[in-house]
C-alpha cells in the first residue's frame, strides 16, 4: 500500500518544525509608569538555518476585541529601519515622551489612537539586520527585495503556527515607504500559498501601503508636481520644468538646461521637512557626509541611514524622539525587558546601513494581481502618518 500516513499526522511532523524560537511576555517597560495597559509579546523566528538569522518582533494584542478583531502585519520602510518606528512613532500603543535628554532612560506614555484599539499587530524587525534581527554569519545580512519578501514569508508561517488561534482572523499586511514596495510582494506570496492550500492556510484579506515605494520612474517623477500642488515651487517653474524636461522623466534630465532647473526645484525642496512639509527643516540624525546629498535629493530615494551615538539635533526638530530612542533601545534594561539576547546586536540603531540589492524593478503587477484575485486594498498618502488614525483601517472591514 504504500508509505502511507495521515493526514494530521504529517501536518503534526511539519508543524513542529515550525515554531517560534523563544518568546518573552512583556508586563512592564523601562520609562513606562506602571503595567503596560495590553499585551506584549516579543520574540525570535528562524528564518535563515545557514546563517543562523532570526527576525526579531513585537506583538500587540488588540485592546478592543481580540477574539474578532483582525490581525495586521506591519513593515517599517528604511529598507532597514527598526520595527520600533512603527511601534514608538507611527501606529503603535505607546510613544517616547518629547523632552531634553538628561542622561536618564527616556520616558514613554500611552498612544490613545493606536491601530492596537481595533487590530492585533505584529511588527517585524525586518530585513536581518534591521533593529534587533541579526545572523550569527555575516553573510546573512546580504539581502534584498526577493530573499527578504520570502523570509517575511517563512516567518509568518511558523508565527501563525505557533499562534494558531489567529489562523481564522481577517489578516492583512501594511508597510509604509520602501516597505510598502515590500508588502504586496510577501501578500502575493500569502496569496499563492492559499491557492496551494500551503499548512498553514491563512486568512488574507488585503493590504495597505502607505507612501508605499513601488520602483517605477512614477516614484521619483511624481515628486515635482507634488511640489508644485502644495505650493513648494511656482506654477511658472513647473511649467518650465514641462518645457524643458523632455518626457518629464525629472531623475535622468536629458539636457543641461533640465538639470539647471531641477536644481532649483531640489533646493526649494530641501527647505521644507520631508515628513511634514509644514515642519522646519531639520537635518537627518547623523547621516554619513558622503550621504547628506545622495540620500536627501529630492529626486533620489530618501532612505535614512542613522549612525550610531547620534549627534543632538535641535529640540524642535521630530528627529528629536528620534534621538531618544537612541538611548531608550539600548539601555540594558529595556533589552532585558524585551528579551533581546545578549551579544546579537552590539549596538541598536533605528536604521542600519547594509549591502542590499533592489531585485523588484516594479511592484504594479502584484498590486493588479492581488486586486484582481479580489483582495483588498488601501494605498494612502500622508504627509503627517502620526495622525493617520486607527478609524481609516477599520474602513477595510
Amino acid at each position: 500500500m504504500g508509505d502511507f500516513r495521515p493526514v494530521s499526522i504529517v501536518l503534526l511532523l511539519c508543524f513542529c518544525a515550525f515554531v517560534v524560537h523563544s518568546r518573552t511576555i512583556v508586563k512592564h517597560l523601562p520609562g513606562f509608569n506602571g503595567p503596560l495597559p495590553f499585551y506584549l509579546e516579543t520574540g525570535y523566528v528562524m528564518v535563515d538555518e545557514v546563517n543562523g538569522g532570526e527576525l526579531f518582533y513585537y506583538f500587540i494584542e488588540s485592546e478592543g476585541n481580540p477574539s474578532e478583531d483582525p490581525l495586521v502585519l506591519w513593515l517599517t520602510g528604511g529598507h532597514r529601519c527598526s520595527a520600533l518606528s512603527g511601534f514608538l512613532f507611527e501606529i503603535g500603543p505607546l510613544k517616547i515622551i518629547k523632552a531634553p535628554y538628561s542622561g536618564s532612560i527616556p520616558e514613554l506614555e500611552y498612544h490613545p489612537y493606536a491601530w492596537t484599539k481595533n487590530a492585533s499587530i505584529i511588527f517585524v524587525d525586518s530585513p536581518l539586520g534591521a533593529g534587533f534581527s541579526y545572523s550569527s554569519n555575516p553573510k546573512g545580512y546580504e539581502v534584498g527585495d526577493t530573499i527578504a519578501s520570502l523570509q517575511i514569508h517563512k516567518f509568518l508561517m511558523k508565527w501563525f503556527v505557533d499562534h494558531p488561534h489567529y489562523i481564522s482572523h481577517h489578516f492583512y499586511i501594511a508597510g509604509d515607504s520602501y516597505a510598502g514596495k515590500i508588502a504586496p510582494v510577501v501578500a502575493q506570496l500569502v496569496s499563492e500559498g492559499i491557492e496551494a492550500f500551503q499548512q498553514p492556510v491563512l486568512n488574507l484579506k488585503g493590504y495597505l501601503v502607505g507612501n508605499p515605494s513601488t520602483g517605477e520612474k512614477l516614484d521619483n517623477n511624481s515628486r515635482v508636481p507634488y511640489a508644485r500642488g502644495v505650493g513648494i515651487i511656482s506654477d511658472q517653474l513647473f511649467e518650465l520644468t514641462q518645457k524643458t524636461c523632455v518626457g518629464e522623466d525629472y531623475s535622468n534630465p536629458v539636457n543641461a538646461h533640465c538639470a539647471e532647473i531641477l536644481d532649483v526645484v531640489e533646493h526649494l525642496t530641501l527647505e521644507v521637512s520631508r515628513a511634514h512639509i509644514l515642519e522646519p527643516h531639520c537635518k537627518l540624525v547623523s547621516p554619513k557626509p558622503k550621504d547628506i546629498i545622495q540620500n536627501r535629493r529630492f529626486l533620489k530615494d530618501d532612505y535614512i541611514i542613522q549612525l550610531s551615538k547620534p549627534e543632538e539635533p535641535p529640540f524642535y526638530c521630530r528627529e528629536y524622539s528620534y534621538y531618544l530612542s537612541y538611548f531608550w533601545a539600548n539601555d540594558n534594561a529595556t533589552q532585558t525587558a524585551l528579551g533581546i539576547k545578549k551579544g546579537t546586536v552590539k549596538e541598536w540603531q533605528r536604521c542600519v546601513d547594509l549591502p542590499y540589492e533592489y531585485g523588484i524593478n516594479s511592484t504594479i503587477k502584484y498590486h493588479h494581481n492581488l486586486t484582481s484575485r479580489g483582495y483588498r486594498a488601501l494605498v494612502y498618502r500622508s504627509n503627517f502618518l502620526f495622525f493617520f488614525h486607527y478609524v481609516e483601517f477599520r474602513d477595510l472591514g
